[in-house]
């Protein structure tokens, strides 16, 4: 049975003040760190990229923080080498920026000592990755169109993770978008057991609180609560 992984996502975090601010949330709980990375081309918004990351693995050393990296770009063979260096432990790639070339990015991910990791959007059918589920270390399901945060939990994208689930029960399931200790349950009942929350747990009254609430959801459908 897979773990029960919480991975806020640091675009939510204090960017004047990143590495503390990441530390913060990993002293909280928080069991990995999400880093959202985009390039404006594959979506409509420019984010991180691998000097950002090497500057905070270079303050949270491997070990102690897994920084698991979405790379929402349109070239993801590209950027592997440069993320290996910057010391990424995974890079989850999207489907529909490498259709052609699918193998060949989880094969260099894998080459270069990361776990792989691979996502499709919302309108992209769950079936188009079946070849690639026993290949990859993690699916994400997007529960939002990706680009920007705090957009709202689409939950008619939990059949997509029971599809997978059903087939795959030691598979890293992770869900991405709008989830929040209202909707969570939904989520961990389609079998999801890795979340990834921004505002859900940045902007929380105690983001604590929140990361245990996300956490004993997934713990309990694992029926290790």
């Amino acid at each position: 049975m897979p773990g029960a992984y919480i991975s806020p996502s640091i675009l939510s975090g204090d960017f004047a003040d990143l590495a503390n601010d990441c530390q913060r949330i990993l002293d909280l709980g928080a069991d990995w760190l999400h880093v959202d990375i985009m390039d404006g081309h594959f979506v409509p918004n420019l984010t991180l990229g691998p000097p950002i990351v090497k500057s905070l693995r270079d303050h949270i050393p491997k070990g102690k923080a897994f920084l698991d990296c979405h790379l929402m770009v349109s070239n993801p063979l590209q950027w592997v080498p440069d993320m290996a260096a910057a010391g990424a432990d995974q890079y989850t790639f999207h489907y529909e920026a490498a259709v052609e070339k699918t193998d060949e990015v989880i094969a260099s991910i894998k080459e270069h000592g990361m776990k792989a990791g691979i996502t499709i959007k919302p309108g992209t059918p769950v079936e188009v990755l079946d070849p690639y589920f026993s290949k990859v270390d993690l699916v994400l399901i997007m529960t939002v169109e990706p680009g920007f945060g705090g957009q709202k939990f689409m939950p008619e994208m939990m059949s997509k993770v029971k599809y997978i689930r059903e087939r795959y029960p030691e598979l890293n399931i992770e869900v991405d978008g709008g989830l929040t200790a209202d909707n969570i349950d939904v989520a961990t009942q389609a079998g999801a057991n890795c979340i990834v929350a921004g505002t859900g747990v940045y902007k929380a009254e105690s983001p604590r609180d929140a990361i245990v609430v996300l956490r004993n959801s997934v713990l309990k459908q694992q029926g290790k609560l």
